[in-house]
């Protein structure tokens, strides 16, 4: 790959995107981190709730879409085939079902999953986008003694230097959505951060990557992509769920990091590693709501997953006198709800629900 400084929107589009890169090549998201969709059917079996809300809220139409945006190997869309087989009514024979995604179409998937790598227009019912939001690539601005400049990174290494300053768009994105930095001061120096690993007691000691004080990563260019695939609904909602943070409560020195088979490393944009970064949520839902010119609804996933009927409570230990069997199961179940609603893990995750043309559920209304 190119050594030469990029921008880091440019050096991330290149390394997960390009032809040999992280998300087109090789196993996939599942085979190197856990996402909400991987961890539990229950998190397939709270998006169907929603999908038959939906539907019936829409008058049951036919066809029913459901458009997965960003879908690794069409896992999700898998089992929300196999619920909607399972269910009663007619909704398995009016789904149509399609997969957004750049890496080639999986030889085992079920024929009626469409793979296409743009998302389509005229959708009607609900388009997903699960961690989708926070591997659409982001520039890097920080602040210097001439004002806030692109941070660039060489792909092959990850060493940073600053770069031109930002556009008149990013830098108004900036000041708007990150208030606590109005104005750039000079950085004091570079300060050494140790990730902690994903896995294991200890970070390895080769974890070690410099962090410029005051790093902002711009988030316009989600906003756009988000503007974008909820212009594509015609009646719906966008369900978008991602990690990420509010004007309020902005990371200190931005989130961007790596993940390579389990672990987290250092996000060096070579592409053999997911190089990723959490999601100004209500940046991006402002730019949503623009387009659909309806009120969006953004909740943490502890609280979606417990109104669509996922709580994790444990079932009565009388079952386990009664029906040994069925309580094992039923604990194993609500251990894996566990997980998806932890807040400090997977439940700390957000739901933004764009509807369009729909109004949605009251359990989900803003």
């Amino acid at each position: 790959m190119n050594s030469t400084a990029l921008r880091w929107r440019d050096a991330m589009e290149r390394a997960l995107y390009g032809p040999a890169g992280f998300f087109v090549a090789g196993a996939g998201p599942a085979g190197h981190f856990r996402t909400s969709a991987h961890a539990s059917p229950a998190f397939a079996a709270a998006v169907f709730r929603l999908v038959t809300r939906l539907d019936a809220a829409l008058g049951f139409p036919t066809p029913f879409d459901i458009v997965d945006v960003g879908a690794g190997r069409g896992e999700l869309l898998r089992a929300l085939a196999t619920l909607a087989d399972e269910a009663a009514g007619s909704l398995s024979s009016r789904l149509r079902l399609t997969a957004v995604e750049l890496a080639p179409r999986p030889p085992d998937l079920p024929p009626a999953i469409g793979w296409t790598t743009e998302t389509p227009t005229g959708i009607t019912g609900l388009l997903l986008a699960t961690e989708w939001l926070d591997n659409v690539p982001v520039d890097v601005a920080v602040p210097t003694e001439t004002g806030w400049r692109y941070q660039l990174v060489n792909p092959s290494t990850g060493e940073e230097t600053p770069g031109p300053p930002l556009t008149d768009e990013d830098h108004t994105w900036l000041t708007h959505w990150h208030p606590t930095h109005p104005t750039p001061t000079p950085t004091p120096g570079p300060v050494i951060k140790r990730f902690a690993s994903a896995e294991g007691p200890e970070p390895d000691a080769n974890l070690l990557i410099t962090e410029y004080g005051g790093r902002v990563e711009v988030g316009r260019g989600r906003d756009l992509a988000w503007a974008g695939v909820v212009g594509r609904l015609r009646r719906g909602v966008a369900l978008g769920v991602d990690y990420g943070h509010l004007r309020q409560a902005r990371p200190v020195g931005g989130t961007l990091t790596g993940y390579r088979g389990g672990r987290q490393v250092p996000p060096v944009p070579d592409g053999s590693c997911d190089v990723t970064a959490h999601v100004a949520m209500d940046s991006v839902a402002a730019a949503g709501e623009r387009v659909a010119g309806c009120a969006y609804t953004l909740v943490s996933q502890r609280e979606a997953l417990r109104a669509l009927g996922a709580d994790g409570g444990r079932p009565p230990l009388s079952l386990a006198g009664t029906d040994p069997a069925g309580y094992v199961r039923a604990l194993a179940a609500a251990s894996a709800v566990a997980e998806l609603t932890d807040p400090a893990g997977l439940g700390g995750h957000w739901w933004l629900l764009q509807p369009v043309g729909v109004a949605v559920d009251a359990l989900m209304a803003r």
